[in-house]
């Protein structure tokens, strides 16, 4: 047999070799993705009950959903009327896919684009935790860019829509023992209780540089910055003004104080 066609039989095998593994991977990830999404939106439910006071990360996942079902409801709501709408399922509305779709985002300008998102969805996904028909606590998505990533995450407010139950994030990409400190129980501890607006409705919820001061007025008001992670604590802070600002929840929250939510 000749050097050229050792050559080709070669190639021939490694071409075929080549096919089989890549419709074996493709057949896999198609028969994985049900699986893949189920523990996405596991997780997600899960941060969610921890964030609103409802259960621990040891759940089960059967746990998760049982919980999930039973306390907590989710709504769609026109970010920029502040009604809810009842033309998207609310258990598979997906906010972030509709903030790449034009026809369901705009995008913002610079001076609007605090939280560095380029695009704010007109609809989004909100969760309640009621008891005999009265709010109890509502959970409000927030995102963000930090300093090496999109911060993704909610936070929950008791009844009066002021007053923080918890706050954290689901994903993110920050670095570890630095920005990733926004995942230490210990800060997301700082958390409740701080209140969210002045009297005027305005937010004025900041991340403080230093360590805040708990003898001040504004103590109320303020949280510890992350140590050493001065660019993701910024990051923070300034979803935080955005989503509870005009662009974001601002109408919504505005709605619910007026109907003595």
């Amino acid at each position: 047999m000749s050097n050229k066609e050792t050559t080709s039989r070669t190639l021939m095998v490694a071409l075929a070799v080549s096919l089989v593994s890549s419709i074996f991977v493709a057949g896999a990830a198609v028969s994985l993705k049900p699986i893949q999404v189920e523990n996405r939106q596991l997780d997600k439910q899960r941060s969610i009950l921890a964030i609103a006071g409802l259960g621990e990360a040891k759940l089960s996942g059967a746990e998760v959903k049982k919980l999930f079902g039973e306390r907590i409801a989710a709504k769609v709501v026109d970010l920029s009327s502040g009604e809810y709408v009842d033309q998207f399922d609310p258990t598979t509305f997906d906010p972030l896919k509709a903030a790449r779709d034009p026809k369901l985002s705009a995008e913002l300008a610079g001076n609007e684009d605090i939280a560095l998102i380029k695009r704010r969805e007109r609809y989004t996904t909100v969760y309640t935790v009621e008891q005999d028909g009265k709010l109890e606590s509502l959970i409000l998505p927030i995102r963000g860019y930090g300093l090496w990533s999109t911060l993704h995450g909610f936070i929950a407010v008791k009844a009066d829509l002021n007053t923080v139950v918890g706050l954290g994030f689901y994903q993110h990409a920050e670095t570890p023992g630095l920005g990733g400190e926004v995942d230490n129980p210990k800060w997301k501890g700082l958390w409740p209780g701080k209140q969210l607006f002045d009297d005027a409705g305005k937010p004025v919820i900041r991340i403080v540089k230093g360590g805040v001061d708990p003898a001040s007025a504004s103590a109320v008001h303020q949280v510890d910055a992350l140590a050493g992670a001065t660019l993701t604590s910024n990051g923070v802070d300034r979803l935080l003004q955005f989503w509870l600002g005009e662009q974001g929840f601002g109408p919504y929250l505005a709605k619910l104080r007026a109907e003595g939510v």
